[in-house]
């Protein structure tokens, strides 16, 4: 195989457990990666990637982070750290707050954000800083960059990165693990932009306690991505604390009626 066609590829997670990790080609040649989920979910990544680059050594034009969470990133470092011959990585997307804002505001990513500036001397000479309102062309993929960390929105989630992407003449939104304060200021910017409906939308935070359902409605999507695993897309078969069940009501309500769900295993999208 060799990369030659529009797809996103949602991986799915060897352990059944939260997972954000999406592989993205062109059909002139690039390969984009997003995220890449725990350290446990590296050899499942690499073996994709292998395969879906159809080359031992698989070239990444780029690779955006949106948050410093392990489930999000933790693949990323292992591989910068531990199988950096095994891939050539051109170019790494992020905004990441500083240390000192998580020990104020959020603990919950305080170790994420240790390893990240332990790897970082790795990679430093390929990290570019993304900033709502940026845009990038990666081959025939374009990024509308809509919202970065905010230092008024006191937590880790709220920093991620959210984008659009255009190819294949469909539009994408990814939202990383974006919640309601992120939600609103984004609804606040760009709402009447016309770039916040899209065809495509990945469920922010897993499907669950993510972002708001005046977001969606504003997303207006024809097809949902879910990197959810099957205990949260039924919350525990209803008897957890989550909110997944919510949020799939929401896009009941508003007709969506294609579902790609990383449960399933790993997902494959033709644009």
């Amino acid at each position: 195989m060799t990369v030659s066609e529009n797809r996103i590829y949602m991986l799915n997670s060897v352990t059944d457990t939260i997972c954000n990790s999406f592989i993205i080609t062109t059909d002139d040649g690039k390969l984009i990666v997003i995220d890449g989920g725990y350290e446990s979910e590296t050899d499942n990544f690499l073996a994709n990637l292998r395969q879906i680059a159809g080359t031992a050594k698989p070239q990444i034009d780029a690779w955006f982070l949106t948050h410093p969470h392990s489930d999000h990133v933790n693949c990323f470092f292992e591989c910068m750290e531990y199988h950096a011959d095994e891939l050539d990585v051109k170019c790494i997307y992020y905004n990441f707050p500083s240390r000192g804002f998580f020990e104020d505001n959020d603990d919950s990513a305080m170790q994420t954000i240790d390893d990240f500036y332990r790897v970082l001397p790795l990679v430093a000479d390929r990290m570019r800083v993304l900033c709502g309102g940026d845009t990038l062309q990666i081959g025939n993929a374009k990024f509308y960059i809509l919202y970065s960390q905010d230092f008024e929105i006191k937590n880790c989630n709220n920093s991620s990165l959210v984008f659009r992407m255009e190819l294949g003449g469909k539009s994408v939104m990814f939202t990383g693990d974006s919640e309601t304060q992120a939600g609103e200021k984004i609804l606040r910017l760009w709402k009447d932009s016309g770039l916040l409906d899209c065809d495509i939308c990945q469920m922010s935070h897993h499907g669950q306690s993510g972002l708001q359902r005046e977001f969606y409605e504003a997303v207006n999507p024809q097809i949902c991505l879910w990197p959810t695993p099957s205990w949260l897309w039924t919350n525990c078969d209803g008897t957890g604390p989550f909110k997944t069940l919510f949020t799939r009501s929401w896009m009941e309500d508003l007709g969506v009626h294609e579902h790609y769900i990383m449960k399933d295993g790993k997902q494959v999208i033709t644009l």
